[in-house]
């Protein structure tokens, strides 16, 4: 007997199951529905398919006119393979399909590209990919993809390094509860807060910019040794100079098929890059809860609704970036694990990297890009910061009050009256500084003037001020130096 699907499955899908299941029916293409933090971004275009296949077609046609450069190809010839090499004359799904009988992409385009420049000129078909082996394109392409990413990436950070310089100075002195495991802790400023902030994505730019200036070019041929161009003619340093030349990516020392340092690298930042949004996004999660409202997230009129409760406007952009800070990270040991390649080229292992990388560029890049709109319209709330100030009845202070006790009754002593003063405080609803007044060590020892001013939290922000102006007169985060040191 044969099982029925299940309803809402495959079996309510009879009707239009022919354009569902064809290879170029909607299945095929990744839009984004799962995936809406990097959807409509522009990082969405400059990793996509077409992207890939434009950056591989480059390499093609840049190794083609390095090998020209070093007197290997003739100059016609390579003329010949640049004019061919354009994605819009190839069928993208048909070489996707195409790489599943030799697992990467660059057999079946190199097939089609020699058939184009055939078409223009028949004796420069011979010189197409001369030499070469798939993966020196394919990473070689990798690296072009990731340029432009991550060239997206540092635009969206500097803007949002900016915006939270902006909201570090304008709120330098704006006094807010400081928060541990979740409780007040002690008073802080939003300025400071920020200024945490803007250091986070600085530190991430810096590693960001530091990838982006090694990315090297692939220059190895079958088995790392360069054997193929060298055979053809080649000399290995002018060629792999002149490669680089063309494609403005650096020039290792080395051939990198099995040392896959530049991939973990760009996994490594990626991963840190949203942990530092992921950080921000958190924080903004926390401060707008409707029972604090510290700050509120911006956006235009029905952003954020909920289908089922029309009360809410739902903190969207935070959402998104914490989405991609928590997939990142998971993605990017995959990355790292991938240093542990056999041989002279894997079976699996450079290929499970191909995946996992785009997803980090472009998680990394949509994040970025929603927070370059966070960041820079978010709305603080200093009169709601005011009123949770107010919560606990001066008990945010009670660690000044330790300090300023500790001379005259002793360490001990003082911490046992503040803790059952602050017990009292909270059991009775009232103000620290009363109960302390009722406090019989403290007779004669301490006046209502004192303990008012001691209970203040604008009046215990210790170098709050002197920290935000420090983190503003940097141009890095406060972990590395301009110039990537620690």
């Amino acid at each position: 007997m044969t099982a029925s699907p299940p309803p809402g499955r495959a079996g309510a899908r009879t009707a239009d199951a022919g354009p569902h299941t064809t290879d170029t029916g909607p299945y095929t293409t990744d839009a984004g529905l799962l995936s809406p933090v990097r959807a409509g971004t522009p990082v969405e275009r400059a990793v996509s398919d077409h992207a890939w296949l434009r950056a591989m077609l480059d390499a093609e046609a840049a190794l083609a006119r390095a090998q020209a450069a070093v007197g290997v190809v003739p100059a016609s010839a390579a003329e010949a393979v640049g004019r061919a090499a354009r994605a819009d004359r190839l069928d993208l799904r048909a070489l996707a399909v195409e790489a599943r009988e030799s697992a990467n992409p660059v057999v079946a385009l190199v097939r089609e590209l020699t058939r184009a420049v055939a078409a223009l000129d028949p004796a420069a078909a011979e010189y197409v990919h001369l030499g070469s082996t798939s993966q020196d394109i394919f990473d070689t392409a990798a690296m072009l993809v990731a340029r432009d990413a991550l060239g997206l990436l540092r635009t969206d950070l500097a803007r949002i390094a900016g915006a939270f310089a902006v909201l570090a100075r304008e709120h330098r002195d704006t006094v807010l509860p400081g928060r541990t495991l979740a409780l007040h802790a002690v008073p802080t400023t939003f300025g400071l807060k920020a200024a945490g902030w803007r250091g986070l994505v600085l530190d991430a730019d810096t590693r960001v910019a530091g990838v982006l200036a090694a990315l090297p070019v692939s220059l190895g041929g079958a088995a790392g040794t360069l054997a193929g161009y060298v055979e053809h003619g080649a000399d290995s340093g002018r060629l792999l100079a002149a490669f680089a030349a063309e494609t403005g990516l650096r020039a290792p020392v080395l051939p990198w098929h099995a040392l896959r340092t530049p991939v973990a690298d760009l996994g490594a930042a990626l991963a840190h890059t949203t942990g530092a949004l992921g950080k921000v996004a958190v924080d903004v999660l926390s401060l707008t809860r409707t029972e604090v409202g510290e700050v509120v997230e911006p956006g235009p009129p029905g952003r954020g609704s909920s289908s089922a409760m029309p009360q809410k406007r739902n903190p969207v952009l935070s959402t998104l970036i914490r989405s991609a800070a928590l997939q990142v990270p998971a993605l990017a040991t995959v990355l790292t694990q991938c240093l542990v390649t056999e041989d002279e080229r894997s079976a699996g292992v450079w290929h499970a990297e191909w995946q996992p990388l785009r997803e980090c560029l472009r998680l990394a890049g949509g994040a970025a890009h929603t927070a370059v709109e966070l960041a820079e319209g978010l709305v603080v709330r200093p009169e709601r910061m005011s009123a949770g100030l107010r919560l606990t009845g001066g008990r945010i202070v009670a660690e000044r009050l330790v300090a300023f006790l500790t001379p005259l009754v002793g360490k001990g002593p003082a911490r046992d009256v503040l803790t059952r003063a602050a017990e009292a405080s909270d059991r009775l609803g009232r103000p620290l500084a009363e109960q302390l007044g009722e406090e019989h060590e403290l007779a004669g020892r301490i006046t209502p003037a004192q303990l008012a001013h001691l209970c203040d939290p604008g009046a215990y922000l210790g170098a709050a001020a002197e920290l935000v102006e420090r983190s503003l007169r940097e141009d890095a985060g406060p972990f590395l130096t301009a110039d990537g040191q620690r």
